[in-house]
């Protein structure tokens, strides 16, 4: 190994935080290295965002067809997978093959490794034989990997995880789903939907734990009317696999089977291996800590789903603009999280930002709470079948502002980029509740909600 090679930025990790922030970097002029060991754009493009979306539409469209009779005539529907998994391939991961992503990295004047990198010391990266010294420092964003709980017999079965379901091409007849999140419950809603006998096991009291209890009572309805069986306040005790597909036993003693096992109980930070420990950050952490810039250390920023705050697209990508900046000394608002959003996209599909009713009484504000139920919305009525869902609004009354809400229905995701704006810019909750909202939209239910305060 020569003398490392002198540039500004060394960019670990080029899913979507770290694609982002090496392109922008390198449109700026400045000589960047991206280095990622698998795929240019990371878990999103290729076994993420975009495929499961593309799985979903194809869900939905089903359940739009079952909607029919009464509504609009009659309809026989014949589910199959192969067009889903043929779009996914051909439109979606080019079958999994990055250079269009490599390409556009490299077309914005960047340079692209692929392998594993290990930070050697302060500012500097190496992968394999070659090396190289940041001036201006070190972007790590390696992104997460699926948590595979220690489950006794687990390890060493062929479980599936997002990727094995994403990639499949021909589907089981019975899944087991470990996982009552926002992972599981899409997968397992699309499969359901084409013919899936699917049990849900989940050892919180309720599925979408993190979020209102009204999104778990409104998720839990519409997959059960899916045909899913779930099980809430269970945990898996010993897996075994056979022939015959997989046997897990449960803490209450029963024993569910299935051909095939899907594991989705959450994901972990990759930073073991990267040498943390070389720049005075510790590899054992469960996430990367950065201040209001992204700065994990002198010289050091972390973006994306390394920092903890949301395995999302969009969070990687609001990071990685507030570190680009900070590194290009062009200032402008630091990081702030009071309005994280978020979505699940089961059908209906359940959108949030902000504080939820628990969070916020916990945190000792004075709470006002909201709701209204979708189907007595104007919209929800005349929308009929498949109009489940609501609006709750959470206000701290001492500042007459939202700090949380979530907006569950057909277009619960859409219907959330006006809660999340006033929560994120503090609009008076007298200004929303003199707003105009449209009729009949979906989104005029957030304003009966707001009269309901």
């Amino acid at each position: 190994m020569g003398e490392p090679q002198q540039v500004d930025v060394v960019v670990v990790g080029l899913g979507v935080g770290g694609e982002e922030a090496a392109g922008r970097l390198a449109q700026a002029g400045l000589d960047v290295v991206g280095i990622e060991h698998t795929l240019v754009g990371g878990e999103c493009p290729y076994w993420g965002c975009i495929p499961t979306k593309m799985m979903i539409r194809a869900g939905n469209a089903l359940a739009e067809a079952r909607r029919i009779p009464g509504l609009a005539g009659n309809a026989q529907v014949q589910p199959d997978w192969a067009p889903v998994a043929r779009r996914i391939r051909e439109e979606a991961t080019d079958t999994w093959d990055d250079k269009v992503a490599v390409d556009r990295f490299t077309g914005k004047g960047g340079h692209f490794v692929r392998g594993r990198a290990t930070i050697t010391g302060p500012g500097r990266v190496k992968v394999d034989d070659q090396e190289w010294t940041a001036r201006r420092g070190i972007v790590i964003a390696t992104g997460t990997t699926a948590v595979i709980p220690p489950v006794d017999g687990l390890a060493g079965t062929p479980y599936w995880t997002n990727r094995e379901v994403v990639e499949t091409e021909t589907l089981p007849a019975t899944l087991l789903v470990l996982g009552g999140g926002a992972i599981g419950l899409e997968l397992a809603q699309v499969l359901a939907r084409f013919g899936v006998q699917i049990t849900i096991i989940e050892g919180s009291d309720r599925i979408l734990a993190m979020e209102e209890p009204e999104s778990s009572e409104t998720a839990a309805a519409a997959l059960t009317a899916d045909g899913i069986k779930i099980l809430t306040g269970v945990r898996a005790q010993h897996v075994s696999h056979s022939t015959a597909g997989f046997a897990v036993t449960l803490s209450d003693g029963s024993t569910v089977t299935g051909e095939r096992l899907l594991v989705a109980t959450g994901r972990a930070a990759r930073l073991g291996g990267l040498g943390l420990d070389t720049i005075g950050l510790d590899p054992s952490a469960r996430f990367l800590a950065t201040d209001e810039w992204m700065r994990a250390g002198d010289q050091v920023w972390g973006v994306g789903d390394v920092t903890g705050n949301g395995a999302f697209t969009h969070m990687a990508m609001y990071e990685a603009d507030v570190a680009v900046r900070d590194i290009l000394g062009q200032g402008g608002p630091p990081a702030d999280y009071h309005a994280k959003p978020r979505v699940t996209f089961t059908d209906p599909e359940i959108g949030a930002v902000g504080m939820t009713e628990k969070e916020a009484r916990d945190a000792g504000l004075d709470v006002q709470v909201g709701y209204t139920s979708l189907p007595s919305s104007s919209r929800g009525f005349i929308h009929g079948p498949g109009n489940e869902g609501f609006v709750k609004v959470i206000a701290d009354r001492s500042r007459g502002v939202l700090v949380g809400a979530t907006s569950a229905g057909p277009a619960g995701g859409e219907m959330l980029g006006a809660l999340a704006v006033a929560v994120k810019a503090e609009v008076p909750v007298t200004t929303l509740q003199a707003t105009i909202w449209a009729y009949p939209t979906f989104h005029r239910a957030i304003g009966e909600a707001l009269r309901s305060l």
